[in-house]
């Protein structure tokens, strides 16, 4: 009996004695301080594993695109453990994972004809820009090609956003050279005249450490400014090769692939072809909806509803998209101004059609070869009831001295007037509405449709020439006699 009240008031006392300790001042900055470290682990394990989370997303989405068997990223902590176990032991045994996937993953990509080694021999280097996740160099390669060379950028604000989050620098830019790695991915998936040249790329296995670099042709950034500036012919070419483009990406090996960040900035122009040169921000995903009123296509200005097909999505609302920012940020500016008269009501049609979503993406490209038909066989100019050739005076071998002339606009040269003509009766046409015009002079240059390009001169000075041909009106030679 006395041992037992011996314990029971040796347990009572081993209480009394806890309390005490937990009531003191020490003790509530300890039990506070306990509270405060727990607070913070917690903080930082959903931090890590947020940022793990973000990773593997890329990373599927990398895999998912090159049609290879995607697998959820498997922690090998047990759920109900979650907030027990250290921060760091879970993102080691995520990272495990994460790291043999982005291994597969670089692995299925293609090897290119441009690869680590041509990088010791590259010249001229210089700096191009940089973006929220990129940095664009350009340089010549050893056989002389002017590449564009992309990587990321360290100082960029995904980078930096990232490791204020995170303060994890490896990861941070891990998850931005996953998006490098997504835009390789669609480069090798997406083939089209009108989509970047990828030449090659260097990285190494799970881009841990080392560059990831990417090599395409290098283009001209578009200047809306001077693109305005330029002949309609030029224009329509661009306008042309966008909607060739955008009918591509509606019926891609991926799906309808829509461009979310549709600006002119991504897009450059290769020998007078716009090509799109961003790939990073690119989704095939279809809006999913329930009814039309999921279907809300939206804009700054003016938003399109669209129906729910019956498989549960937006009826082919990434096409929409892709098609009505093409009319605002480029068809806008560049289709209707200044063009053949005849032209005119056709490319009216385009605009009306397409600023109000009634043509999809194959209509479009339809009605933009027929135009382009029209253009190209000197249909639209139908002005043949009356001939001006036999006012004019033919020099074969010969052109006009060089010296400055009158300017027309929109011309091919900015010091003259260069235009683009169908044949010798629609460029005697032309210089006979000219009162400046003198003579016309044909050459051996033509644009990308064929087309001869023609100067027009108000001066009467011939030169010997074997490539050229001058037509100087008879009133014009009488005045030199």
């Amino acid at each position: 009996m006395r041992k037992l009240y011996a314990v029971y008031l040796s347990a009572v006392l081993l209480l009394a004695l806890t309390l005490l300790i937990l009531r003191a001042p020490g003790g509530s900055r300890w039990r506070n301080g306990a509270a405060v470290f727990d607070e913070q682990e917690l903080l930082f394990s959903s931090r890590q594993r947020e940022l793990v989370d973000a990773l593997e997303d890329r990373v599927d989405e990398i895999i998912r695109y090159q049609d290879v068997h995607r697998a959820r990223l498997v922690f090998l902590s047990d759920p109900s453990s979650h907030f027990r176990e250290s921060s760091l032991g879970r993102a080691q045994a995520g990272g495990d994972v994460l790291n043999e996937k982005l291994r597969r993953a670089v692995g299925n990509l293609s090897r290119g004809t441009v690869g680590c080694s041509d990088f010791r021999n590259m010249t001229g280097i210089e700096f191009l820009g940089s973006g929220y996740t990129k940095t664009v160099l350009k340089g010549t390669l050893q056989d002389g090609t002017a590449v564009a060379v992309k990587t990321v950028n360290s100082q960029g604000d995904e980078v930096k956003r990232c490791i204020q989050r995170y303060g994890q620098r490896r990861d941070c830019f891990r998850l931005a050279a996953c998006k490098i790695i997504k835009e390789l991915t669609l480069l090798q998936k997406l083939q089209h005249p009108n989509i970047i040249q990828l030449y090659g790329q260097c990285y190494y296995g799970s881009l841990e450490d080392g560059p990831v670099i990417t090599v395409m042709e290098q283009g001209i950034p578009v200047e809306m400014i001077q693109l305005l500036q330029t002949p309609w012919e030029e224009r329509f070419r661009i306008c042309l090769s966008l909607v060739k483009l955008l009918h591509y990406l509606a019926h891609s090996p991926l799906g309808s692939v829509l461009l979310l960040d549709f600006q002119p900035r991504q897009f450059v122009l290769v020998d007078g072809e716009l090509k799109v040169t961003d790939l990073d921000d690119v989704s095939t995903e279809e809006l999913s909806c329930k009814t039309d009123r999921d279907c809300v296509l939206e804009f700054p200005t003016r938003n399109f509803s669209l129906r729910c097909a019956a498989e549960g999505k937006c009826h082919k609302i990434n096409e929409k998209r892709n098609l009505y920012n093409a009319f605002r940020f480029f068809f806008t500016y560049l289709l209707p101004y200044s063009a053949p008269t005849t032209l005119r009501p056709l490319l009216w049609k385009i605009m009306n059609a397409t600023g109000e979503l009634q043509y999809g993406i194959n209509e479009t490209l339809e009605a933009f070869e027929e135009v382009l038909y029209l253009y190209k066989s000197g249909l639209h100019h139908t002005n043949h009831s009356q001939s001006w050739l036999g006012d004019y005076k033919i020099f074969e071998g010969f052109r006009i001295q060089d010296n400055l002339d009158y300017k027309c606009w929109p011309s091919y040269n900015y010091q003259g007037c260069l235009l683009s003509v169908h044949n010798r009766e629609e460029a005697a046409a032309i210089c006979q509405s000219q009162q400046q015009c003198q003579s016309f002079t044909f050459t051996q240059q033509k644009t990308w449709l064929g087309r001869y390009l023609v100067s027009f001169r108000s001066s009467t000075e011939l030169v010997l020439d074997i490539n050229s041909t001058v037509y100087m009106k008879l009133q014009s030679l009488r005045a030199r006699m």
